[in-house]
């Protein structure tokens, strides 16, 4: 469990991806790849696979509260299954990070894919932490398909309880934490800024940025990004906010959890 400042780094799960990662990231050269060996060389795994870790936030509140960024891959049922390394097991590092669910204050998802909204609720439809708002961009459930299982997953359950706060644009969830829109990977993605007073800032990614040829080279598209040059400006404009203001990147995939720009 790694830890910088209010920002507490939670392994959901680990594993291989589907796709080798010269597929994933066809437009990557011989020197971006060499980059990506020295910035992340346990995301190379044999064969030209791609190994990657599932990364949840938890950013600590006053009073003993939190605020949880993505939801990790979920439980054996859960909508990730069919790729994703389940289950996860955010609720064991949840709770050795003494963290309860009913103390968390808001979820942020940075968007609606699989692996980022795994624990979102139960099987049975509960949301699994009881207390909390969760909070996503408007342009994200707006270009979900309802034949998606994510949609009863995670925006059925979430809307019939009034837990669901679709936001529009940059917003404001509190002192020092800020979402930003970085569409492209999805529509509606969004990533956070944790500023720090007298501490190093933070930008949690999402998938922004999902490896480390990307941190290498920005101009790199990741194959399943749907709208790849607003992917490339949004990483781009990202990073630069990131190096100016000397903030560490918390990414979703990469294989620390904490990585400079």
């Amino acid at each position: 469990m790694e830890r910088h400042g209010n920002v507490l780094a939670l392994l959901d799960a680990a594993g291989t991806f589907f796709k080798r990662e010269r597929l994933a990231f066809p437009g990557a050269g011989e020197r971006d790849w060499e980059r990506a060996a020295s910035l992340d060389p346990g995301a190379r795994g044999p064969d030209g696979t791609w190994r990657l870790n599932f990364w949840c936030f938890a950013i600590e509140r006053p009073g003993g509260r939190w605020v949880l960024v993505d939801a990790g891959v979920g439980p054996a049922e859960g909508p990730g299954a069919p790729w994703c390394p389940v289950p996860g097991r955010l609720p064991e590092a949840l709770a050795e990070a003494g963290i309860a669910p009913g103390d968390v204050e808001s979820v942020v998802l940075t968007h609606l894919h699989e692996d980022h909204v795994g624990w979102s609720t139960t099987a049975a439809g509960d949301p699994m932490f009881p207390r909390a708002r969760y909070v996503v961009q408007h342009a994200e459930t707006a270009a979900l398909d309802r034949s998606d299982p994510v949609w009863k997953w995670v925006v059925e359950p979430l809307r019939a309880t009034g837990q669901l706060d679709e936001v529009r644009g940059e917003h404001r969830l509190g002192r020092g934490l800020t979402l930003l829109p970085t569409p492209g990977h999805t529509p509606g993605h969004q990533s956070v800024l944790v500023e720090q007073p007298g501490g190093r800032d933070v930008v949690v990614t999402g998938d922004a940025l999902v490896h480390a040829v990307q941190l290498g080279n920005p101009a790199v598209a990741y194959a399943h990004e749907r709208d790849p040059v607003t992917a490339r400006a949004s990483r781009e404009a990202l990073l630069e906010r990131a190096a100016a203001h000397r903030a560490l990147l918390a990414p979703a995939h990469l294989t620390p959890a904490f990585v400079a720009p």
